[in-house]
């Protein structure tokens, strides 16, 4: 089984900056995309960027010109750089990966194969 861990998180003030970094414990090629989800305190987890292997990526529209996610296959290691972060980014961020294309832009929870335990991000205004 894959092992994905999470780290860069933190308390940033409105308008910084935060690199994530996701590690997988091994590579896979069946890996068809890896992807970031977030959930905010008392709302659904939801879909924030995906990276295809091929290197096409998607953004969710409340992210779009502001993250930019990156996956450096040799080294397992997928990136999410997060700038211009606003008190609404705030959350539980989560790496995941999958091998099955999907519909739409963003990966639904169900094609997801392995999660990370999440790394927490707080934006203070």
């Amino acid at each position: 089984q894959v092992q994905l861990v999470e780290s860069g998180g933190g308390v940033v003030q409105a308008g910084g900056s935060l690199r994530l970094s996701c590690i997988a414990s091994r590579y896979s090629t069946e890996r068809l995309w890896m992807a970031w989800f977030r959930q905010a305190p008392g709302k659904k987890r939801e879909g924030v960027a995906v990276v295809f292997s091929g290197g096409s990526t998607f953004y969710a529209d409340s992210v779009k010109g502001r993250f930019s996610i990156s996956w450096e296959k040799g080294k397992n290691t997928m990136f999410l750089q997060m700038n211009s972060l606003k008190p609404e980014d705030t959350g539980m961020y989560y790496c995941a990966d999958g091998r099955e294309y999907y519909l739409g832009l963003l990966p639904p929870e169900r094609d997801v194969e392995n999660w990370g335990e999440g790394t927490q991000v707080t934006v203070s205004s």
